[in-house]
């Protein structure tokens, strides 16, 4: 399990305690996420079977409301490319790498099960939204997206180059839009990320590969 902060780390971890899992804060960003998962993969004891990106985020109202769990059923970067005049091009269209990784479809689907979480697009940014103009240019290239974080993609390239599964989850601390911290609820996301790992674990225990 990757977070950004300690305090991530932290909420997974007392929902994990007693279990193998690794939890580790990996630090704030995609490329720092990459570098450090890349490193817990490559230095193991033991050979990792799924690798997980797990933290707090912020939700796109009204689907991704504050305090809910959501499981992502495709993590992609969505500041990874060019801008054009006639808008912004993802790197695959300029014939470089990939934009999303998608997670093993019976594993989301079991884990939405056990929590109720809410299943769609996780969009990794380098840089938090903070306008309602950036907010709805995202949904209006993400559809799909339910929300926006740091470090999700950073992690998945680092678990494709180990070919090893990979998964994100979060939960939802502030929307998306306007930067308004009195708005933010981290304690309560902490909160629900600590009581949905509790609810996963049994499902991540008796997950294998074969089942994808």
């Amino acid at each position: 399990m990757a977070t950004a902060v300690p305090a991530e780390r932290d909420a997974v971890a007392q929902a994990l305690s007693g279990s193998t899992h690794t939890v580790i804060a990996a630090g704030v960003g995609p490329a720092l996420a990459a570098a450090a998962t890349a490193t817990a993969l490559t230095t193991a004891a033991v050979p990792y079977d799924l690798v997980v990106s797990a933290g707090i985020g912020g939700g796109f109202q009204p689907e991704a409301p504050v305090g809910s769990l959501v499981v992502a059923d495709e993590i992609t970067v969505a500041d990874l490319g060019a801008e054009t005049p006639a808008g912004f091009v993802p790197v695959t269209e300029l014939g470089f790498g990939t934009v999303s990784h998608r997670p093993p479809n019976a594993l989301v689907r079991d884990l939405a099960n056990a929590t109720g979480a809410r299943t769609g697009a996780v969009l990794t940014v380098s840089t938090v939204t903070g306008t309602a103009e950036r907010a709805a240019e995202l949904r209006a290239r993400h559809p799909r997206a339910l929300v926006e974080a740091m470090e999700g993609f950073g992690v998945a390239e680092a678990a494709a180059l180990h070919h090893l599964p990979v998964l994100e989850i979060r939960a939802v601390s502030n929307p998306v839009g306007p930067r308004d911290r009195a708005a933010w609820r981290i304690a309560d996301a902490l909160a629900a990320l600590t009581e949905g790992f509790g609810k996963l674990a049994p499902v991540l225990e008796g997950w294998t590969p074969h089942d994808q």
